[in-house]
């Protein structure tokens, strides 16, 4: 643990204590959590109020109470688990799920030393050299995190006792990752679908309290760096797309359906804010804060990942699905248990792929503008794009002398980390298309799977009115943006969904 950077880069967000770099809670902490474990017999904690009066002597443990949470958070916990909750269900979450939690937290020092011990071998053989270890994922930093689903629950579970520290959580651009605004915001103006959202999480916790999931979960900062680097694609100018020779891929439209239940194995679109889950832990509950509701593993992302820049995007592999639900923002509503089916990977992550991108917020007239044109096309095609596929790229167009690329002669392959494993297979050309007159062969990786799921070629993009609905794009606009970025990528298909939206309901034609 001594001299983990890593952890060092975290640590300051975490509720832990560190000595000697070894990681525990406080005695206070340790003996609350403790009577906690035992039931509410012992703990005499049996309904909302005196939960909230459990937290609050524990953020006091914690030495948290300089910053102190809103006045209506004992309220709307009280409102929650005393008036909204059944008494039956009440019982269940007093009897056996609070206790539970409070078992799995007096773990976390312990799950976090075993996952940081784990870390650097985790996918060595695979991607040697690759840091997986937990960390702030800063801005313009490429890198990946992979957390156990166990230790993910565990980090839940402070989440839901508001135990995490806020200090510096806005110096550097980090979103919310507390539970009290959910609980404020129930009481302050109820309503039925932010007391559905705050069921989707309880009904979380119901669950992993009573069968533990044993998987994975990846979190990735993508990004288009702005200068040219070793084998990676930096962030395109205009003329990357007006001289791009590169065929449009197919184009699937769904008038009806949603982009969770898709069965082909697409990456997902998370239309998301610039900070991860936008107002998933607040008000929210549009396309994006519905994902983290459904699966709320997603909000581990929001504890370590800062807001996004215009190259960057947020790619996360393995989430899964706890929860039903109905409707849409107002008329949200949790609808019951969810049995995740998806295969698992050699990693053990569930075959889920999202990738957050976040669209311009009020564009106006301006969307039209070449400016905001091509920062939408790199938005988008930073989360859709594979970096495994430099290879490609750069065959292709040493075959076809298309634009598009401009790869680096003087760049030796074997200095990237992420595409070892790729040069390491034999690359097939299939398919010679023409496009202006000029041969464009596409590549094909030989079909041995690379990184599980980082074998993409057959992987297509799932998608809607991205940036379509209170942030104002034009949606015609936005599907040509994504059939053009998805394409760029090499994608094999973008399955479109237009939620009924009357603007697309003729774009099957």
């Amino acid at each position: 643990m001594e001299g983990r950077e890593d952890l060092k880069s975290i640590l300051e967000y975490l509720p832990v204590v560190v000595r000697t770099w070894n990681l525990f809670w406080p005695s206070q902490v340790v003996e609350a959590l403790k009577a906690l474990a035992r039931g509410p017999e012992h703990s005499g904690v049996h309904s909302g109020e005196l939960l909230f009066s459990a937290i609050s002597d524990l953020r006091c443990s914690l030495s948290l109470s300089s910053h102190p949470l809103p006045p209506s958070a004992p309220h709307g916990y009280a409102l929650f688990f005393d008036e909204l909750m059944s008494r039956a269900e009440a019982r269940k979450w007093f009897g056996e799920v609070v206790p539970a939690l409070a078992n799995l937290l007096l773990r976390l020092p312990s799950l976090l030393e075993l996952h940081y011990q784990n870390a650097d071998a985790l996918i060595n053989g695979v991607r040697d050299g690759v840091k997986t270890g937990l960390r702030l994922l800063h801005s313009q930093e490429a890198g990946i995190v992979f957390l156990s689903q166990e230790l993910i629950s565990a980090l839940l579970g402070c989440s839901l006792f508001c135990l995490f520290p806020i200090n510096n959580r806005g110096a550097k651009h980090l979103p919310t990752i507390n539970f009290d605004l959910l609980f404020t915001t129930l009481y302050d103006s109820y309503n039925e679908k932010q007391e559905n959202k705050i069921r989707c999480i309880i009904h979380y916790f119901e669950r992993i309290s009573f069968h533990m999931p044993k998987g994975y979960v990846s979190f990735e900062r993508k990004v288009l760096p702005q200068e040219h680097g070793p084998l990676s694609i930096s962030y395109p100018k205009a003329s990357f797309w007006s001289n791009s020779a590169i065929p449009l891929c197919r184009f699937e439209v769904h008038s009806s359906g949603f982009i969770e239940n898709q069965s082909s194995g697409a990456l997902e679109v998370d239309f998301a804010n610039k900070y991860i889950g936008g107002g998933a832990l607040h008000r929210g509950c549009v396309q994006e804060e519905i994902r983290f509701m459904i699966n709320p593993e997603l909000i581990a992302s929001m504890l370590f990942m800062p807001s996004m820049a215009d190259n960057e995007a947020i790619e996360i592999i393995g989430a899964e699905r706890f929860s039903n639900y109905t409707g849409y923002a107002s008329s949200f509503r949790f609808s019951g248990d969810y049995v995740d089916k998806r295969d698992t990977d050699s990693l053990r992550r569930r075959k889920i792929r999202i990738i957050a991108i976040d669209a311009l917020c009020s564009p106006g007239m301006r969307q039209y503008k070449q400016k905001l044109l091509l920062r939408e096309n790199n938005k988008a095609f930073c989360g859709f794009f594979h970096q495994s596929k430099y290879q490609q790229y750069k065959r292709l167009f040493r075959e076809s002398g298309c634009s598009g690329i401009q790869p680096h002669s003087d760049v030796k392959d074997s200095n990237d980390v992420y595409s070892n494993n790729l040069l390491s297979h034999e690359a097939r050309i299939t398919s010679v298309e023409t496009c202006g007159g000029k041969s464009v062969h596409k590549v094909i990786i030989d079909s041995e799977e690379i990184l599980s799921l980082d074998n993409e070629d057959d992987v297509g993009i799932a998608t809607g009115n991205w940036g379509c609905g209170a942030f104002g794009g034009d949606p015609e606009v936005k599907t040509i943006i994504q059939w053009l970025a998805a394409s760029q990528a090499l994608r094999p298909f973008i399955s479109y969904y237009t939620f009924g939206m009357k603007a697309l309901q003729n774009l099957d034609q």
